[in-house]
Formats: C-alpha cells, structure tokens, sequence
C-alpha cells in the first residue's frame, strides 16, 4: 500500500522539489540584480524532472576531502540541471539580470507550485475518501 502511495506522489513530490530550488535561484537572481558581473541563472525544469524521476530519488553522497567535513543527504538529484541566463541584452557593468525576465519566471514558477499542491491535495483528498468510504 505505500509503495502505491510512493508512486501516486512521486511525479509532484519531484515537482515541488524542483520549484523550491528554481523559486530559490531566481530570488538570488533578483537579489543580485545590482551586483557587478553577476550571471543569472536558471535550471532546465524539463530535463530536471526527468532526471529526478528516472533517479527514484536515491541520495547523492557528497565527496569529503577531511573527516571534519559534514556529511549530507539532501542534495538534490537536479542539481546538475542549472544554467546560466543568455543575456537579452548586454550590460555595463557584466550583469546579466533582467528584472523584467525574473519577475515573470518567479511568478510562472509559483503559479507551477500551487498547481501542484492543489494536485496533491487531490490526490490525497482522493485517496482518504477512498479509505474512509465517504
């Protein structure tokens, strides 16, 4: 029963994983707006999300080169996903950010978000009616 659980979730459970970390990265493209030969960056949700998915989750492990060093499983299958902007047009100072580009990501990914939680909640709502038989 929860490996059906698992995989009903699996799909948004990446989703929303990967619109946090993108949520993230456009907040500090946006951050740093004014920052000399800042790059802005972005992630490739497409392949992102199919990688996270054939993945199945297993956690990455992080190479040490001291024992003082922490260890840490919640590195993100994604990760190697990101990118840098192609600049639309060129800057004086070597900054890339398009404030007018961020502000349309972030309000595109979190509109993806919430679809997403209202997905889950769906499902979830979907599966306690089944349950219940109510």
């Amino acid at each position: 029963m929860k490996a059906l659980i698992d995989n009903a979730l699996q799909f948004h459970q990446s989703a929303l994983n990967l619109q946090a970390h993108r949520q993230q990265m456009i907040a500090s493209n946006i951050a740093n707006a004014d920052t000399p030969n800042y790059k802005a960056r972005d992630v490739d949700f497409r392949g992102a999300l199919q990688g996270a998915l054939k993945q199945r989750f297993a956690p990455l492990a992080l190479a040490t080169s001291s024992a003082a060093h922490l260890t840490s499983t919640t590195a993100l299958p994604f990760e190697g996903y990101t990118g840098y902007r192609v600049p639309m047009q060129a800057s004086a100072d070597g900054n890339t950010v398009n404030m007018d580009v961020e502000r349309a990501a972030f309000t595109e990914n979190s509109l993806h978000y919430e679809a997403s939680i209202t997905f889950i909640n769906g499902l979830l709502r979907g599966m306690q009616t089944a349950i219940s038989g109510q």
